[in-house]
C-alpha cells in the first residue's frame, strides 16, 4: 500500500499522520512532544528517530512526505517539491520566521539524511492568499519595500482551504460562493473573507503576528510602541521576536496563562481571565465586521480552530456583537456544538466546521505526484 506522510514540526513538538495515497484514508496520527535538544540542536535527529518509530511505513517507502511550511516568504505563491533550489530560498527566509521555520527546515534536511530517495513537498500555509487583490496586499510603507517582496501574505491557508472546500460540501454552492467569513481561532488566530469562493482578504499580514488578539501574540499592533520599548528597555530584535510570539496576547492580558480553557474556568473569579476572553471576543468581532465591509455584507460565517470548534462561550460573545448584522444564535445548538449554530430568526448562517489541515497536505503531496512534480 502507497503512503502519504504530512509533517507539521513545531518548535518543540511534531503533529504527523499517515494516508493511503489513493483513498486519502487517515491510516494513524500522533503527536511527538518533548522532543530532546530543542535547545541544544539535536531537535530534529531526536524528533525524525521517533518519528520514524511512530510511523508504519518506513521512510524510504513513502509516496511522498508533504511539511507545513508557515512561512516560506513572499516567493511561496505555489506548494512545490522541495527541491535543492526551493530549500535556498527556504534558508534565505529563515529571519522571516524564526519561530517555526529553522526547526521545519531541520526535519526536512533530518529526512532527507535517512530517506535520500523520499519525495519531500512545501505546503505553504500563504498560497491560499497568493490572489489576493492589490489593495489587500499592499502595507503603506515605501514601495521599494513592496518591490522586494514585503506586502501582506496571509496564513492558515492549509485551514482555509480545509473549510472552504467543506463549506461549499456542507452547504452547496450558493452559500460557498457568497459572502462568506471563514474564523480560524487557535493559539494561533485570523479571519479570511472570501467571495465566491476566493479570498478577498484576510487579518494576517506579513507575519503571522498580525491581525486577531492570539493566544501569545498580539495582532495587530502600534509600531510606536515597539520603537519606545527599543528606546526605554533597550530592546534587541531578538528580545522584539521573543516579545510579540511568547509574552503578549491571552498571556499577557490575563497575567496567568494562554490557554482558553483555563481562562474560561477562572473568569468568575479572576478578572484578568474575564478581561482577556473579552478581548479576544471584541477584536474578533471587530475584525468580522470589517470584513462585512470588504464583501458588500455577510451571509455564511464559520468557526473552525481549538477555540472556534470548541468554545461555545467565545462563540456566543463574539456573535451578540455581530446583531448589527443579522447575527442571532440558538443558544442551545452553540452548546452543543452543532454544525449550523445559527437561530431561525437569523439573516447570517453561522456553522461550526472541524478543520483538518493534515488531509489538505495530503491531498497536494497526491497532486503534485500526479503531476510529476
Amino acid at each position: 500500500m502507497a503512503s502519504i506522510l504530512v509533517v507539521n514540526g513545531g518548535s518543540s513538538s511534531v503533529k504527523f499522520a499517515i494516508f493511503d495515497s489513493e483513498t486519502l484514508r487517515r491510516e494513524s496520527s500522533g503527536r511527538i512532544e518533548g522532543i530532546a535538544g530543542a535547545d541544544r540542536g539535536g531537535f530534529a535527529e531526536d524528533a525524525v528517530e521517533r518519528l520514524a518509530e511512530g510511523i508504519p511505513v518506513p521512510l524510504q517507502a513513502l509516496e511522498g512526505i508533504g511539511h507545513r511550511i508557515v512561512h516560506g516568504g513572499a516567493d511561496a505563491a505555489e506548494h512545490r517539491r522541495l527541491t535543492p533550489a526551493v530549500m535556498r530560498g527556504l534558508r534565505e527566509a529563515r529571519p522571516l520566521d524564526p519561530t517555526h521555520l529553522p526547526f521545519e527546515i531541520a526535519l526536512i534536511e533530518e529526512i532527507s539524511r535517512r530517506a535520500p530517495e523520499a519525495p519531500q513537498f512545501a505546503c505553504f500555509d500563504s498560497a491560499f492568499f497568493r490572489d489576493l487583490p492589490r489593495l489587500a496586499r499592499l502595507l503603506p510603507i515605501p514601495r521599494a519595500y513592496f518591490d522586494r517582496g514585503i506586502r501582506r501574505l496571509g496564513f492558515h491557508g492549509l485551514s482555509y482551504m480545509y473549510l472552504a472546500a467543506a463549506l461549499r460540501n456542507a452547504a452547496g454552492e450558493a452559500a460557498a460562493d457568497g459572502r462568506v467569513i471563514l474564523a480560524h481561532l487557535g493559539s494561533g488566530a485570523s479571519l479570511a473573507a472570501l467571495r465566491g469562493g476566493r479570498p478577498l482578504d484576510t487579518t494576517m499580514a506579513f507575519t503571522p503576528c498580525a491581525g486577531l488578539v492570539m493566544s501569545t501574540r498580539p495582532g495587530d499592533l502600534d509600531p510606536g510602541l515597539l520603537v519606545h520599548l527599543v528606546r526605554t528597555e533597550r530592546m534587541s530584535a531578538e528580545d522584539l521576536d521573543a516579545f510579540v510570539n511568547e509574552r503578549c496576547g491571552l498571556k499577557g492580558v490575563s497575567d496567568t496563562t494562554s490557554d482558553m480553557k483555563e481562562l474560561e474556568r477562572r473568569k468568575d473569579s479572576d478578572p484578568r481571565a474575564a478581561e482577556a476572553i473579552a478581548l479576544f471576543g471584541y477584536q474578533a468581532a471587530k475584525g468580522i465586521g470589517a470584513f462585512a465591509s470588504v464583501l458588500g455584507g455577510l451571509e455564511t460565517l464559520v468557526f473552525s480552530g481549538g477555540i472556534g470548534e470548541r468554545s461555545a462561550h467565545v462563540r456566543s460573545e463574539i456573535c451578540a456583537r455581530l446583531a448589527f448584522l443579522g447575527v442571532a444564535l440558538d443558544e442551545a445548538s452553540n452548546e452543543a456544538h452543532a454544525a449550523v449554530i445559527s437561530g431561525a430568526s437569523s439573516r447570517v448562517a453561522v456553522r461550526v466546521i472541524p478543520t483538518d489541515e493534515e488531509l489538505v497536505m495530503a491531498r497536494i503531496v497526491r497532486e503534485l505526484r500526479k503531476e510529476g512534480r
